[in-house]
């Protein structure tokens, strides 16, 4: 009885260098003898690579580390919240200290110039155990500054929203709001670690919102004294109206004098 073919492993190439890109879909056809597999889609950052996982499903990401717009490192993080994520083979050049965080956590990597057997091995390993993402913690710490994006997983697609888009976001029950101009978005994130990945960027009105600063229009008094705020922020972009609590009035109030000097 003959053995039947191992399956096709579906590849998608990630790296904003486009000979790096030939390098690697020539290497995957030298090896697709030993190692069957199909290039499905090739990007060139993680903005266009997400985008292509909404037509593919590919089973592996060749990713490379250092790239515009959105990294390796960003990408591995919005991908490994799917449901069922593809496994992810990192390509890095230079990033040793990437590597070793990598070997102690298990995580596959290539080094440039990729060789074709170290690449046979890797996509032998995704197609004969159950590889798991990277823990998003290993990531958090590897990324070097705040994310461009966040994202949710709606209908079973992954969606992006740049950061620069949010005008606040706000806590209810387990699930953080994140509100466009132009729609809301659910996240699995904590606030707490929201405020404090983009403080630079964001700044807490009470317990359960943060607000875009370049969002700000100004703020108004609520009527009556005996109201829970006595302030409440006028948004740009978005009709509501966001109240700033009595106890982080102070450090709103600072940053209103500096809006009017």
């Amino acid at each position: 009885m003959t053995a039947s073919p191992p399956p096709t492993l579906s590849v998608l190439i990630v790296d904003d260098e486009p000979l790096a890109r030939v390098r690697l879909r020539d290497l995957l056809a030298d090896i697709a003898a030993e190692v069957p597999n199909e290039v499905v889609a090739e990007a060139s950052n993680g903005v266009v690579a997400a985008e292509s996982l909404k037509e593919h499903r590919p089973d592996v990401l060749l990713v490379d580390i250092r790239m515009p717009k959105m990294d390796g490192i960003e990408l591995a993080r919005h991908v490994g919240r799917l449901e069922n994520p593809p496994a992810i083979i990192f390509v890095t050049a230079y990033d040793s200290y990437a590597v070793q965080a990598f070997e102690l956590n298990a995580i596959d990597y290539l080094v440039k110039p990729v060789r074709a057997q170290r690449l046979a091995a890797a996509l032998q390993k995704v197609r004969s155990v159950c590889v798991r993402p990277a823990p998003q913690q290993v990531l958090a710490e590897l990324q070097q500054g705040a994310r461009t994006h966040l994202s949710c997983s709606e209908r079973g697609r992954m969606l992006l929203i740049p950061v620069h888009d949010i005008v606040y976001l706000k806590a209810d029950l387990k699930y953080v709001t994140a509100r466009t101009a132009a729609r809301e978005y659910l996240l699995d994130e904590s606030l707490t670690h929201l405020e404090k990945e983009f403080s630079g960027r964001f700044i807490r009105l009470h317990r359960s919102v943060l607000v875009a600063r370049d969002a700000i229009a100004g703020f108004e008094r609520c009527a009556g004294e005996e109201a829970e705020a006595l302030w409440q922020a006028l948004l740009r972009g978005v009709p509501e109206r966001l109240p700033v609590s009595r106890r982080q009035w102070p450090l709103v109030r600072s940053y209103a004098r500096q809006m009017s000097s």
